[in-house]
């Protein structure tokens, strides 16, 4: 994103629409550790701090996916979502990626209103 900044100045804002990896996630005992995303969106979220600290002009930014869902090329055997869900009896349950992803919302949260 820096690059494209640096090449073409004059771009209107970015929105980044999705974002997301794809894992073979399970529930177990009601967790679901999903470290493998986890470190994903970490990684993008801090690559795309580091953009905005160096002037790119990022307006939002949105995990791809919010629940498991069924994906055109993967039917349901993949899962994309932050938030897991039980096929059978729809039964919603957050990701480590889900806990993960407000823990940091929320510190950000608090920064912002602390100055």
């Amino acid at each position: 994103m820096v690059r494209i900044k640096s090449r073409y100045p004059n771009l209107p804002p970015i929105y980044i629409t999705e974002n997301g990896a794809a894992g073979n996630d399970q529930c177990i005992e009601g967790k679901v550790e999903d470290e493998q995303r986890q470190r994903y969106l970490q990684q993008h979220l801090l690559a795309l701090d580091r953009a905005i600290e160096r002037g790119v002009n990022v307006h939002g930014y949105f995990a791809w996916s919010l629940m498991d869902n069924f994906e055109w090329a993967f039917g349901y055997n993949q899962r994309f979502g932050i938030v897991h869900v039980d096929y059978q009896t729809q039964k919603r349950t957050l990701k480590q990626s889900a806990i993960a992803y407000r823990n940091m919302l929320l510190a950000r949260s608090e920064e912002n209103k602390n100055g």
